[in-house]
């Protein structure tokens, strides 16, 4: 072990050589989940007696604020060579209060800081981020008014450094609204991390988040963990609602101090991160089940982002289909079918956005023509659709026919009000009469019992909308019809 106060030089080169025979042993044979900085980090901190080391990108907008070299009690702060002007990079030494490194210490610490440069720029070639082709995020695909308001939302929040709490069902696209997020920020240099916090042992979650030193047991190797790598840019926490109280109250701490304590460590480590959270459950409830901590939630709330469901914006549909089939136009270049189109908007899609590109995947992989039909969409989707439309077109209906029973259709879910049905129709209250009128040996009878997605919340007991105190007259010249 090479002491704080030796003198030798002889001690100060065979130490630096045992770094970099290290670092090239990683080179050679890299541990799993170990870059070269840990190694790095990890070997030039056992050389030192040092309570830690730290090799880190600052981004450019700190540069001004930050001058090296920098000591203070317990820390020594050098700069490290980097190429282009988009981060500087620093070597951080903490030591024990009193105990600073001696001469020959900080003068291998100093070489150590510009072998470091070649340490990142190694680590960068060897695992570079991971970009999409255009250089961006993922696009937010529709023009309904929902998703308008959720790109200017976004537009909005994105230059702050604010954490972000983003709600919504599951496969609305959260992550992809984080995404946005980061692309949009002055962090979009920096590296976008994601975890999914439900997918995550509880035992294995603070490793996870915070990282574990080296040796802290048998065959454990140190690593960073998310908050370490996400530094500089984003952490994206999904299903913060599965956290456990334990797990919740470690995530306030870091949050709080924007420092984190490694597995088996004895050191804080300063991070530059900002977190967004997402969740498909209401924090707000769940905190009035007392299953979440309300400080913790305090600490996400307040900056919220609601991704609507795509029942919500069904104008969006033939925008979304038509995005995913050039998506796979490489694979096949289909067409679809107006009728499938229009199944597709009346379907309720539980599964939201994620379920219409998997059914869209299960029609390119299966369908025989070039042109999707109706009939090649899964029975589950295309079958509200098809139980109006297939008996009608094997009775041969005309449109008149077919006017006048969607005309029936809205006046029961107006609770047979006939004003109501008019203003929702768009037509005159004679025309919605000729319409009830019309012949009804014509048509296939209406059932007596509307299924709920017929009915609509209007046609329900108890909302308060079936006949108003101005519809009064309406409701009453609709009690004889059928």
């Amino acid at each position: 072990m090479y002491k704080t106060d030796d003198s030798s030089p002889g001690a100060a080169a065979a130490g630096l050589q045992r770094v970099v025979a290290a670092l090239g042993a990683a080179l050679v044979t890299p541990a799993a989940g170990q870059n070269l900085a840990t190694t790095f980090e990890m070997h030039l901190r056992d050389l030192l007696s040092l309570r830690s080391v730290r090799l880190r990108e600052v981004p450019t907008r700190y540069q001004a604020r930050l001058v090296t070299p920098t000591r203070t009690s317990d820390a020594l702060v050098l700069g490290v060579p980097t190429t282009g002007g988009r981060s500087q990079a620093v070597l951080e030494a903490y030591f024990e209060p009193g105990q600073p490194p001696g001469t020959q210490a900080a003068a291998l610490l100093e070489a150590a800081a510009q072998l470091g440069g070649l340490v990142l720029a190694a680590d960068r070639i060897r695992h570079p981020v991971p970009r999409p082709a255009d250089g961006g995020p993922p696009p937010l695909v529709g023009s309904s008014a929902g998703i308008r308001e959720l790109r200017a939302r976004i537009g909005r929040i994105a230059p702050t450094d604010f954490t972000v709490l983003v709600e919504g069902e599951s496969g609305t696209g959260k992550e992809l609204v984080a995404r946005q997020l980061h692309g949009s920020s002055r962090r979009a240099g920096g590296p976008f991390v994601a975890l999914n916090c439900a997918a995550i042992v509880e035992s294995l979650l603070e490793a996870e988040l915070f990282g574990i030193e080296d040796r802290t047991a048998t065959g454990v190797r140190g690593r960073r963990g998310k908050f370490e790598l996400a530094d500089g840019g984003t952490l994206f926490l999904d299903e913060v609602s599965d956290l456990s109280p334990s797990a919740q109250a470690k995530l306030l701490r870091a949050i709080q101090d924007l420092a984190v304590e490694r597995v088996g460590g004895h050191g804080t480590r300063r991070v530059d991160v900002r977190i967004v959270a997402a969740t498909n459950r209401p924090l707000a409830g769940l905190v009035e089940q007392g299953v979440f901590r309300p400080d913790l939630f305090f600490r996400f709330s307040g900056v919220d982002v609601q991704v609507p469901p795509l029942r919500a914006r069904r104008e969006d549909i033939p925008e979304l289909v038509h995005h995913f089939l050039a998506r796979h136009r490489r694979t096949r270049d289909l067409q679809i079918a107006d009728a499938a189109v229009d199944a597709l908007q009346l379907y309720a899609w539980p599964g939201n956005v994620r379920e219409l590109e998997r059914v869209i995947e299960h029609v390119v992989a299966l369908v025989d023509t070039e042109r999707i039909e109706l009939t090649d969409l899964p029975p589950r989707v295309r079958g509200e659709y098809a139980e109006l439309l297939a008996p009608s077109m094997a009775a041969g209906e005309t449109l008149r026919a077919w006017g006048s029973r969607y005309a029936r259709l809205v006046f029961e879910r107006c609770g047979r009000n006939k004003r109501r049905a008019c203003r929702a129709l768009g037509i005159s209250y004679h025309t919605l009469e000729a319409y009830l009128r019309f012949d009804r040996h014509s048509l296939r009878p209406l059932p007596k019992q509307f299924p709920a997605w017929a009915r609509g919340p209007e046609a329900q007991p108890g909302t308060g909308a079936e006949a108003g105190p101005g519809d009064a007259a309406g409701a009453a010249d609709g009690d004889g019809e059928s």
